[in-house]
């Protein structure tokens, strides 16, 4: 889909089955056709706990990825075994800054069906997929998508997110192709710019600069 150079990243938080994030990796590379790497874990996130809530605040770890060096890495995605929650929902399968650089996935509440009877890992897998190339089209500047036959479609439960297939609407694809070309020209027109030397720069080139 692009000739993105930087890896996206993918990152556990506490303590993560090793399968998932494979699964997350593979689908990105599959789906969206970037490379993709799985980087060592991080602490579990206690600063985030919400004693009121007993659950994690989604936010508060995205806030704390944001001091993090990761500049080797177009995007990084984090993936937890916990409970998420942003202030105006009562939990979150996932989280991400629109056109940011980093997005969670929680694997929590993702291995129980809508009448509460427990999920294949088949189907658990499949719906953190889902819930990671969702996030990462954030990332990306994706915004949610009306079309309900659009991975990119909000997904509120359980119901909503098996609903929703593992691929974008037209619209969205062709975004974030768009997006991604984009993104890879100006990194080259920036490379090219760096090798120029500065007396060889018009005053209106230097100025921008």
């Amino acid at each position: 889909m692009s000739s993105q150079k930087k890896p996206i990243g993918v990152i556990p938080l506490g303590d993560v089955p090793e399968i998932a994030l494979k699964v997350i990796a593979a689908h990105i590379s599959g789906y969206y056709k970037l490379s993709v790497q799985i980087l060592p874990p991080l602490e579990h996130p206690e600063y985030a706990f919400d004693e009121r809530r007993f659950q994690y605040n989604a936010g508060i770890i995205l806030k704390a990825f944001e001091s993090m060096r990761f500049k080797d890495y177009e995007k990084v995605m984090g993936v937890l075994n916990l409970d998420l929650f942003i202030p105006i929902f009562t939990h979150v399968f996932g989280e991400a800054k629109q056109g940011g650089k980093f997005a969670l996935v929680s694997l929590f509440r993702l291995g129980k069906n809508p009448d509460g009877s427990p999920s294949p890992s088949s189907l658990i897998f499949e719906r953190a997929a889902k819930v990671a190339l969702h996030e990462l089209g954030h990332l990306f500047n994706l915004l949610h998508c009306r079309e309900k036959r659009c991975l990119m479609h909000f997904s509120g439960d359980i119901q909503n997110l098996d609903e929703i297939p593992l691929y974008l609407c037209r619209y969205c694809s062709n975004f974030l192709k768009d997006r991604l070309l984009r993104q890879s020209d100006t990194e080259e027109s920036l490379k090219k710019l760096d090798k120029i030397p500065l007396n060889r720069l018009s005053s209106k080139e230097r100025f921008r600069q």
